[in-house]
């Protein structure tokens, strides 16, 4: 347990960030898998219409640091590609 004030603030800041993190990631990896099931179904409407409401979930995770900014541009690289493979 902390002892300082200083400390104890810390660590309400950290666990704050913490489950904003979480929320974050959450919401990214539901729409990836939402978009991938689009996919799988052969939904290319839904899929592409998807397309920017996922990059915006991305941005926003690599904006506020919870994922690195080369793994967003890596998941929106790899959504893009999986939806233009579409026939």
């Amino acid at each position: 347990m902390a002892h300082s004030k200083q400390a104890l603030k810390r660590a309400r800041q950290g666990e704050r960030n913490r489950l904003a993190n979480k929320a974050k990631l959450s919401r990214l990896k539901n729409s990836m898998k939402s978009l991938m099931a689009l996919v799988a179904a052969g939904d290319k409407a839904k899929a592409t219409s998807m397309l920017p409401t996922i990059n915006t979930a991305i941005d926003k995770a690599a904006q506020t640091h919870a994922i690195h900014k080369n793994t967003a541009s890596r998941r929106k690289s790899l959504a893009a590609r999986v939806v233009a493979a579409m026939k």
